[in-house]
């Protein structure tokens, strides 16, 4: 399977690419994330092998193989040799080139487009981080490349990782049996506190610096609100049914105004309206020294929810509460890709993983633009945020959105 052309096929089970049982893995991007991520998958199956890594640093892919070797729970599964480790821009064209059945996606969301379609093309089954693009010809990338997947029959599994914990599963089934009536109102906050940030260094080309800092950089990321906060707007998505058909709202950079945090916002707020009228607000922030609070609410016309980590809570004239213990969802959605490669029934994110993508890019148009944008100019926008090169020199120029004066595209 690995050396499987555009028109090939995923093998049956027990069959992969040593010719024996043993599932190989690829990990391209190897920070914090991904790094996690190869430890769960590591986990998933009692047959698998981390034999190749790709980062665009050194640096990075050294300090995961080291941790990743340190666990006892996988040490034995990680057999990455020197020749199997790839570094710089076209380190994942290499790791695809070679002996591996699945690959993990945890790059900067700017690369998970081109990836995802270079994984699909080499006949490799993939676990893509959220979110999948930065920008909507990046949107329709992967929907092009998820239906290529499933011509193909193999796995696309979406970092969405709330959608694989039980107890929002069973919030959810509960709310599209009409739970709560008819839902009229959602509400998705996302306040936390600032995160990292990596001073410039003398020998840092301006590439450099924002690939080491690719959080703050709209092109890398698609701004925070897309990065985090399409957690829980996929979550408002999920309980819907259904995406927004219009948007409106404001942000800006209030605390993290030093030119060492790029070009993000670090607040937005955004009012989405549906085609039945129903409305959903959306609010986050990421300023230090304030209140926190992640969390999704459904408002119906018999009772609300609450959706979210800290409590899964059914209210009408009774309350019902989720007070299960489950499995870590981190975990599960790996478990479940792996144990559908090895029944012949590959996994499919495609849909929901790209379109909840987009509605959070929509939300950012809204906030840079300070205009109402409604879902098919957010589909149809030609704004493409791609480097002119991927070198280690120039990098895209730092211009922070004004509201009223940065155009739609």
């Amino acid at each position: 399977m690995a050396a499987a052309g555009a028109g090939a096929v995923a093998a049956p089970a027990g069959m992969f690419s040593g010719g024996d049982d043993v599932l190989k893995i690829g990990l391209i991007g190897c920070g914090g994330r991904g790094t996690g991520a190869a430890r769960q998958a590591l986990r998933a199956d009692s047959n698998v092998k981390l034999v190749a890594m790709a980062d665009a640093f050194e640096d990075r892919l050294q300090l995961s193989l080291r941790s990743l070797s340190a666990q006892e729970d996988v040490a034995d599964k990680v057999c990455v040799p020197p020749e199997q480790q790839f570094v710089g821009f076209d380190a994942y064209q290499k790791l695809l080139a070679s002996d591996v059945d699945v690959v993990l996606l945890t790059t900067p969301p700017h690369f998970r487009p081109l990836q995802l379609k270079a994984a699909i093309e080499a006949g490799k089954h993939v676990f893509a981080e959220k979110p999948v693009a930065v920008d909507a010809p990046g949107v329709h990338s992967v929907l092009q490349t998820c239906a290529e997947a499933k011509r193909k029959s193999l796995s696309v599994v979406s970092g969405l990782c709330i959608r694989y914990d039980g107890g929002f599963r069973e919030t959810v089934q509960r709310l599209h049996d009409g739970a709560i009536g008819e839902i009229h109102t959602l509400i998705a906050n996302d306040y936390r506190g600032s995160i990292w940030v990596k001073p410039r260094k003398d020998d840092w080309t301006d590439m450099h610096w924002q690939m080491r800092n690719w959080y703050y950089f709209t092109w890398l990321s698609g701004d925070f609100n897309v990065e985090q906060h399409v957690h829980y707007l996929d979550v408002c998505a999920w309980v819907m049914g259904d995406y927004p058909v219009k948007a409106m709202g404001l942000g800006g950079r209030q605390v993290r105004t030093d030119a060492m945090y790029g070009n993000i916002y670090d607040h937005h707020s955004v009012a989405y309206e549906f085609e039945n009228g129903a409305r959903l607000f959306s609010n986050c922030r990421q300023q230090s020294g304030c209140k926190n609070n992640m969390s999704a609410y459904a408002l119906g016309s018999e009772g609300r929810a609450e959706v979210s980590e800290r409590r899964l809570e059914i209210t009408t004239d009774t309350t019902w509460r989720f007070d299960r213990k489950v499995r870590n969802m981190y975990q599960v959605e790996h478990d479940e890709m792996f144990a559908g490669i090895r029944a012949g029934k590959p996994l499919n994110n495609g849909e929901y993983m790209a379109h909840s993508t987009m509605l959070a890019i929509m939300g950012r148009m809204a906030t840079y633009t300070g205009q109402e944008i409604t879902w098919e100019q957010a589909m149809n926008s030609k704004q493409d945020l791609s480097p002119q090169s991927y070198a280690w020199g120039d990098a895209p120029t730092v211009e922070i959105a004004r509201p009223g004066i940065t155009k739609f595209v």
